[in-house]
Order: C-alpha cells, then sequence, then structure tokens
C-alpha cells in the first residue's frame, strides 16, 4: 500500500535480467501508485530500456516478480502486455498513414462478419476516447495529414481506448515544439484524472519535475531511489542520483577562436529559410538555437548540400558544391539529427561503420586493408570512450549515447575541418552528454569549426562561443555567449515575440 491506502497499480519485486556476462538489470524493486505519472531516469546503459522490455513481454526476467493491480504479471509477449492492462508508446511512432485517425485506432481490434469489417460498439468508444482527450482531432481525417504531436495523441488515445491501466511514454517530446510540449502535458494530466497511469520516460529533467509525481532512478543496472519528486532538491540532486556526481555545463570563455573565417553564408534560402546569412571562424563552437520547425535543421543540411537552397556558401573562400558527396570532399561533415536511420549502420559493426566517410583511407595500393580498419576503429574507441565489448559489435547494440559517440568518430575519421552538429545530444543521457561537450571543445581546442544546432538552450548556452537565434525560417539575432546572456531575450525572441517579461 502507498501512503494513503491505495494498493500499486505495477509492482516490480527484485527483477533482474542477465545476459552472458551482464547483468542488465539487478535485483530491481519498486512500486507505482495508480493514477499518478511516475518518471523513470537514469544514464544509457542504467536499465532502463530492458527494464521496460520486461515490463512489455519483449524480454524474459531472469529473475524476480511483477504484478498488476494485485495480479501475478508475467506477459509472453506485447500482446499479452497489453492484454494485462500495459500500453507502450515508443519513441518511434506506431501509425498507419494511409488510415484514418479512427482506423488507425481501431487497427487490430476490428470486428468482421462473414469477411467483412463492421461497425460496432468499439468505434463510438474509440471516438468517445480521442474526443476526451484531445476534441480537436477529427477522427475521419487522415493520420498523414496530422501533426507529429497529433499522431502521437492518436496512439495514446488508442492505448486508452483499450482499458490500459499504465501507459509508458519512452521519450514523448523528442520530436515536439514546446507548443504542443505543453498540449502533451495537457493530454498527460487529463489521463492521470481518469486514473490512468503514466510511466514517462525522459532525458530532459525540465520536464520530469514539471510533469511527475514520483521518480525512480536506475543506475548501473540497479535501484538507487524512488521518491516523491516534491522531495528531491532540483536538478543537482537528481543528477547525482543517477550518475553518482553532479555535473553542470557553464560557458568557459575559449581561447583557440580565430579571425580566420572558415565558413560564410550569404542570403540562404528555400522553402522555409529566409535570407540566412552568417560566418563561422576557425577554432569556434556556433549555436543556431530555435525551437523545433525554426529552421536548424534545413541550414546544416544547406550547409552540406543535402537540401537546394539559393544564396552563396563559401568554405575556406571557395564556393561549395552543392551535394553530400562534394561537401565531404571539400572538408565538412554532418553528424545528422537522426542517427540511427541517417547516421549509422546499426546492422555493421563498430569497425565498420567508423571509416565509411573516407575509405580512402583504408586502402593500400589499390587494396583494402581490414588491418587499417581495425585499427582505426580501436583508435577512436579509445580515444571517445565508446564503452563497448567489441570493435565488433553491432552498432544497433549499443546504447544511445555510444552509438552517438560513433557518429562522431565517423566524422572526425572523415579528416573533416567543419562539423555541423544538428542535435547532437539528443536522447543522450546527462553522464554521455558530458563527454560528448568534452569531445566538442576538444575539436574546436584543435583548429576545428564546429555548428551545433540545437533546441535546447541550456546545450547552446554551454558550449557555444556565439549563437543565432531562429525564428520562422530566419535568422533573429546574434548574441555572444558570457554571464550576462539574458535568457528571458533569448526566449522572448525565438518564440516571434510571445512570452516576453512584461
Amino acid at each position: 500500500m502507498d501512503s494513503d491506502g491505495a494498493a500499486p497499480v505495477l509492482r516490480v519485486d527484485s527483477l533482474t535480467r542477465d545476459y552472458p556476462g551482464v547483468r542488465a538489470v539487478d535485483t530491481v524493486s519498486f512500486d507505482i501508485a495508480p493514477g499518478t505519472v511516475h518518471c523513470l531516469v537514469g544514464e544509457n546503459g542504467a536499465g532502463k530500456s530492458t527494464l521496460v522490455k520486461m515490463l512489455t513481454g519483449a524480454l524474459e526476467p531472469t529473475s524476480g516478480t511483477m504484478q498488476v493491480l494485485g495480479r501475478d504479471y508475467a506477459p509472453a509477449n506485447p500482446q499479452e502486455a497489453r492484454d494485462g492492462g500495459l500500453a507502450t508508446l515508443f519513441q518511434e511512432l506506431h501509425v498507419v498513414e494511409e488510415l484514418t485517425v479512427q482506423e488507425n485506432l481501431t487497427l487490430g481490434m476490428e470486428q468482421s462478419r462473414f469477411g467483412f469489417l463492421v461497425s460496432s460498439d468499439l468505434d463510438r468508444r474509440v471516438v468517445e476516447t480521442l474526443k476526451a482527450i484531445e476534441p480537436s482531432i477529427d477522427p475521419k481525417a487522415r493520420v498523414s495529414a496530422l501533426s507529429v504531436a497529433q499522431k502521437q495523441i492518436v496512439e495514446i488515445a488508442r492505448a486508452a481506448s483499450s482499458g490500459a491501466s499504465i501507459i509508458i511514454m519512452d521519450e514523448p517530446t523528442a520530436a515536439l515544439s514546446e507548443r504542443e510540449v505543453e498540449r502533451l502535458f495537457g493530454v498527460i494530466r487529463r489521463l492521470k484524472a481518469s486514473g490512468v497511469t503514466v510511466i514517462y520516460i525522459s532525458h530532459k529533467l525540465d520536464e520530469i519535475f514539471q510533469l511527475g509525481d514520483m521518480v525512480t532512478v536506475l543506475r548501473d543496472g540497479k535501484h538507487i531511489a524512488t521518491q516523491p519528486l516534491s522531495e528531491v532538491d532540483g536538478r543537482s540532486e537528481l543528477i547525482e542520483m543517477m550518475i553518482g556526481r553532479t555535473v553542470f555545463q557553464t560557458y568557459e570563455p575559449r581561447t583557440a577562436v580565430t579571425d580566420e573565417v572558415m565558413l560564410s553564408a550569404e542570403g540562404l534560402s528555400n522553402r522555409l529559410l529566409k535570407d540566412v546569412s552568417f560566418a563561422i571562424r576557425k577554432g569556434e563552437i556556433v549555436g543556431f538555437y530555435g525551437l523545433i520547425g525554426a529552421g536548424k535543421t534545413e541550414i546544416a543540411r544547406a550547409i552540406f548540400g543535402a537540401d537546394r537552397v539559393s544564396g552563396e556558401i563559401r568554405f575556406k573562400g571557395a564556393p561549395v558544391a552543392a551535394s553530400p558527396k562534394k561537401a565531404l570532399a571539400a572538408g565538412i561533415a554532418l553528424v545528422p539529427e537522426e542517427r540511427r536511420t541517417q547516421g549509422l549502420f546499426t546492422s555493421l559493426s563498430i569497425r565498420e561503420n567508423i571509416p565509411v566517410m573516407n575509405l580512402r583511407n583504408m586502402s593500400e595500393a589499390g587494396l583494402y586493408r581490414s588491418g587499417l580498419e581495425r585499427d582505426a576503429a580501436d583508435d577512436y574507441v579509445r580515444r571517445l570512450n565508446i564503452a563497448t565489448s567489441s570493435i565488433d559489435k553491432h552498432t544497433e547494440k549499443l546504447s544511445g549515447g555510444n552509438q552517438q559517440k560513433v557518429v562522431f568518430a565517423k566524422c572526425l575519421f572523415s579528416e573533416a575541418d567543419l562539423l555541423l552538429l544538428d542535435e547532437p545530444t539528443r536522447g543522450v543521457d546527462v553522464g554521455a552528454k558530458t563527454e560528448i561537450y568534452d569531445i566538442i571543445r576538444d575539436l574546436a581546442d584543435a583548429g576545428k569549426a564546429v555548428a551545433v544546432f540545437s533546441s535546447e538552450l541550456e546545450e547552446v548556452l554551454g558550449i557555444c562561443d556565439r549563437v543565432f537565434l531562429l525564428f520562422d525560417g530566419a535568422v533573429q539575432e546574434e548574441i555572444t555567449n558570457g554571464p550576462d546572456v539574458d535568457i528571458a531575450h533569448i526566449l522572448n525572441v525565438v518564440t516571434g515575440g510571445q512570452g516576453a517579461v512584461q
């Protein structure tokens, strides 16, 4: 029983999961109260994903037990988990774009007669559920016409209409704007008010404090704490529980910045960008900060030649040809926003991924040398502190932070002088973030130019020397970083004047 006498909706008792030579989850025990937002936090590799896979029936525990609403719970697969009252929303959306909202809500639960689909009470129930959660979404609308946030709400409505008493949300705001995040939070609060329990997983600690009732912290596969967020003394205490030390990202003025312009852009324009101009100097870390949809990714892709754009881009004084191949040849490399689909060959090993942007360095006398490939992988695994048991491990089996380090290794091996980093720490825990920030500073100190495209203000103010503020596809203002930066003013600029301090 919890403090108000209610039986837990979920009880985890001594849950353990072993892999050969590794204990991923180590005798974890905690309870979750009904009708709460229960946050699950920890570094990548702390055991969160393995724990969720056991909760959802994707993995079988090595030992330990689970109970849902007082009943033994041991799902053999995700369908049994759903039947047991537990639904999951993953980072990747699982909607069918060509179907309507209502068809998505009933997908897999349809009723038929003589081989034909027939309307049923289910159709009415799912529409009523959607209306209660978000009445602005038309059940007859095609899902392809919805925003990412609306598609997410469709998935939430599907889970709620299935009778789920627990909904797990894994990094649900990763691709949402601030306005969409607020809408999602409203949906979550309405679910909570209706008695649904939400297990909320996020690396954005401000969201944890804003939304959560309770927090469970995992570290190295072990349960560190479960306690009310009202009793946690801010971000620093929570971070210390997560990684065993306090981490602060504060900007320190750098001396490596030169007056030599590495890249200049004049009047970049396309379907979103509007007359964007800027310059990046050798040894400098420049930030492009804006909310989702402000144009930061489009600027990165324009520089890399992945998107057509009017205007002029010059690198080391020469025009840049509009193609990724020619950008790489000139010395420009991109760490893309979506590492799994755009930055890595996840079916290949670390060793096979690192050289792909500079294969000529793997050849001698026209022959590919596997020994050179192995030496390069060993070197970058050591230099970037990539946590792995072997360079032959497939990158799909690495944690998010270590996957991102492999993407960095690919770009460094390309011998690029300008690195474009689009959301370089998205979905990465605070410990890995610190290591990635150190890598970025070391690159700039070595004379590289680095552009960081981020929707996290704390990130750009922690590492960037200058920051370009974006709104609606345009550079609204340039600021020089330092102790006197006015955060309220920055937020006012990137929201187009809304939210100004009165």
